[in-house]
């Protein structure tokens, strides 16, 4: 036998950590004496075969893992239908194994149990969860707690060297790893297995949990000016206390990455003390940013950022896995370190739940205790150092609400492309509104959107304002509160619904009258979050709140915007030259046959 099929073996010992075994037989004698079985007797010797078989076949299907990593990637497509297909059915026969131990071991236990009818005595359910492997959905598993196996494996799960064996649902749970591995699989595509993701209860406790984790004492860090609200009240009122973390903030005005390298350079040089006092130097960027949707050169910042080791963290939320994926840049150093998002919005996009995760490298976001990977400690991971205290953890059912929501992501993404370009260029139209997004082909933004964005596609959240128009504050707020119920006047964004808010009253009123300003948000700014609804009957709600409340006012106001039928030939045409982007992207008949 050799020292690899032993090993794999040893894995499934109760004594997997002290066996004194050379064989998979000895293995087998342990087990045995472990839990006090005579090897002699009847039920001795079956349990030993059965023991050996699941030794000897522990060690075949990590032959199988081998053999599948050498050869995937030079078989032809046909070939890996028969490698999914096998190992599908394998799984179902080990299920089926499994299942039929299910009524000797109840009966074993109701032995047990005698005639006690103590109050809240239930049955075992280990065996009951094993069907649940073949749910068409991820499961909702709704448990604190788990059943553990043995000492030493109980032992190695507290180490994290057990990760099919979870402890706390704090911690680690069934369905939570699966959205984990969801958003993996669609930020970091090709590269996911360089990745790995912790979920968190909302937007703002995953990028507290990041900023945490990257931050200490004393650093300096780098912010795009326009972030989301929430995380400038974290950033002035915690991150940047002289009491809390005092960490020197830096506001990055611009968008290009010519812009960020001045303003890197200006805060090397304004902080020279503290970076030569030990102190790091990083970066944390919003794009598309929260209100305007205006888009920042991430892999052209983040080379930058790179080239003197400073971290970048970025807030993909607007963007979704759909309309960027920086994590998938051919050039590693082009890539974010980590990628944050908030579920809450465009991912669920049902506006049930709120929820957050982090992605980074595997090895800056868990490693077994002792371990120490590329210079990263295991002290330092993501996992022991926020995640496995602060208890930020997100529980199953708003996981489940995620994963479900991702299905559509795609489809209803393209719907919101359509309506953000339709809707923007119809507003574009009248010479009151000023249009703030990336949608424009005129706008300063527009060059950096079109080289970094999928198909230089719109985030679905703009701003317009007003001020040009001169309105009284009056017959902005009778105008503004008429856009119900067509446009939701709610907080949140990334919904099914079309929402509008004013940002001055609302998600940015944290920030004074200087820094909402300086953030291009006034008075009159509407912060628009495009749906999946019907732009036309979007458009025409807005006109005829224009005639009912401005009109009477500005004389001729509502007729200042584009025709009907210039809007119907502008919803064809959109609707078209999207659609057939969106369906490119599809790999070809060819690359799919092989």
């Amino acid at each position: 036998m050799s020292n690899a099929t032993l090993s794999n073996a040893k894995i499934l010992s109760p004594k997997r950590n002290s066996t004194q075994a050379e064989s998979i037989p000895e293995l087998v004698t342990e087990q045995l004496e472990h839990f006090g079985i005579k090897p002699d007797s009847a039920y001795g010797q079956a349990l030993a075969n059965a023991a050996e078989h699941l030794y000897q076949s522990q060690a075949d299907v990590m032959q199988l893992w081998d053999i599948t990593q050498q050869t995937l990637n030079n078989i032809d497509q046909k070939e890996k239908v028969a490698y999914f297909n096998a190992k599908k059915f394998l799984s179902f026969q080990i299920a089926k194994i499994l299942d039929s131990l299910q009524n000797p071991f109840r009966a074993t236990y109701q032995s047990l149990s005698g005639q006690d009818t103590t109050a809240g005595k239930s049955h075992y359910p280990l065996f009951d969860n094993v069907t649940a492997l073949f749910s068409a959905t991820p499961v909702v598993v709704r448990t604190a707690t788990y059943i553990y196996a043995c000492t030493e494996w109980v032992d190695d799960a507290f180490q994290g060297k057990e990760s099919t064996h979870q402890i706390y649902s704090r911690l680690l749970n069934p369905t939570n790893i699966s959205l984990a591995n969801a958003i993996v699989d669609m930020e970091a595509g090709p590269f996911a297995a360089d990745y790995l993701a912790w979920n968190f209860n909302s937007g703002m406790a995953a990028i507290d949990a990041m900023l945490s984790n990257v931050l200490t004492h004393g650093d300096v860090l780098v912010v795009s000016r326009n972030v989301y609200g929430g995380v400038f009240q974290l950033l002035h009122d915690y991150f940047s206390r002289a009491n809390r973390m005092d960490i020197q903030l830096v506001w990055f005005d611009g968008y290009s990455a010519e812009e960020f390298e001045a303003c890197f350079k200006q805060a090397q040089q304004d902080h020279a003390e503290r970076l030569a006092n030990g102190k790091s130097l990083h970066v944390y960027i919003e794009s598309p940013c929260n209100p305007h949707g205006l888009v920042l050169d991430v892999p052209g910042i983040a080379k930058i950022a790179h080239q003197h080791d400073a971290l970048v963290m970025l807030d993909s939320t607007l963007a979704t896995p759909v309309l960027a994926q920086p994590l998938q840049h051919p050039d590693k150093q082009a890539r974010p370190d980590y990628v944050v998002h908030s579920y809450t919005k465009d991912i669920c996009g049902t506006g049930a739940t709120t929820a957050g995760v982090v992605i980074g490298e595997a090895y800056r976001m868990f490693q077994s205790k002792g371990d120490c990977v590329n210079g990263w400690d295991w002290s330092r991971t993501m996992f022991w150092d926020v995640y496995y205290i602060k208890g930020a953890f997100l529980d199953s059912e708003k996981a489940f609400d995620v994963l479900t929501g991702m299905k559509t992501l795609p489809q209803r993404m393209m719907s919101k492309v359509i309506n953000t370009l339709v809707f923007t260029q119809f507003l574009q139209s009248h010479e009151a509104f000023r249009v703030n997004s990336s949608a424009i082909a005129s706008h300063k933004n527009a060059a950096i959107s079109q080289a970094t964005m999928q198909h230089g596609w719109p985030c679905s959240l703009f701003t317009v304002d007003m001020e040009s128009a001169g309105l009284d504050r009056d017959t902005f707020v009778r105008f503004f509160d008429a856009l119900e119920p067509a446009f939701g006047h709610q907080v949140s964004i990334g919904q099914t619904n079309t929402i509008i808010l004013c940002p001055a009253l609302t998600s940015h009123s944290e920030l004074d009258r200087a820094e909402q300003e300086k953030a291009q948000i006034f008075m009159t700014t509407m912060r628009i979050a495009m749906g999946t609804d019907n732009v036309k009957a979007l458009i025409a709600h807005f006109v005829n709140a224009a005639r009912l409340h401005i009109d009477p006012v500005v004389n001729g106001f509502s007729e200042q915007f584009m025709s009907a039928e210039e809007i119907e030939r502008l919803y064809m045409d959109t609707a078209m030259s999207v659609s057939q982007q969106y369906f490119s992207d599809m790999p070809s008949m060819q690359e799919l046959l092989g």
